[in-house]
């Protein structure tokens, strides 16, 4: 692949993984995460969890996906749907916590929460099929950088909106907002896991 090749490579990886991140559901997850948690421990938890799901989708990836199976690869979906869901139920139990600026302060806790929310929303999501299958045409190296790169970005924006409705909306609006949003994006993923040619757009 010549130098030109390899810019036009990286700018397609990109841009193409990034666009479809942004208005994914792993999205609204981080912002919902963010709303609440501790910045640098929001935004290190999901692009550690994206660089995961980018390295296993260049490397393991077509044998991840062929080893799994559809059903299997929906299991784990369905597995990401029930994580927030029991997180959202969580919350609805500890309103009185939503509001103590202790929360802010937790970084260990907010990137488990956003590694293990966002590690299991990709595991077989589209963007991950997206790098799998740029893999032949622009090599590995290549698209875990240009992906790994684009994710990482896309969840610094993710956490900067997040943090800023945090600051701007009262804390029981802001609760409920961060419920419903967990609690539909819970759904959705368990249903995809189930059905996933209901949802092709995700």
């Amino acid at each position: 692949m010549n130098g030109l090749g390899a810019v036009t490579g990286f700018l397609v990886v990109f841009a193409v993984i990034g666009g479809l991140e942004l208005f994914d559901r792993t999205s609204f997850a981080t912002i919902a995460l963010a709303t609440r948690a501790h910045a640098r421990g929001t935004w290190g938890g999901a692009a550690a969890a994206f660089v995961a799901t980018s390295a296993l989708s260049v490397t393991v990836g077509v044998a991840l996906v062929t080893a799994l199976g559809p059903d299997r690869i929906g299991l784990v979906r369905v597995a990401g749907g029930i994580f927030l869901l029991g997180y959202a139920g969580w919350l609805y139990f500890h309103p009185e916590e939503e509001e103590s600026p202790h929360l802010r302060e937790d970084l260990r806790s907010a990137f488990v929460a956003a590694f293990v929310t966002i590690f299991l929303l990709e595991l077989g999501d589209t963007t991950m099929i997206f790098m799998i299958l740029f893999v032949p045409v622009w090599g590995g190296l290549l698209v875990l950088v240009a992906g790994a790169l684009s994710l990482v970005l896309v969840a610094a924006w993710n956490v900067l909106l997040g943090q800023r409705l945090g600051r701007r909306l009262s804390p029981r609006l802001l609760h409920r907002i961060v419920l419903v949003v967990l609690t539909v994006v819970g759904v959705l993923t368990i249903l995809y896991g189930l059905v996933p040619a209901a949802f092709p757009a995700l």
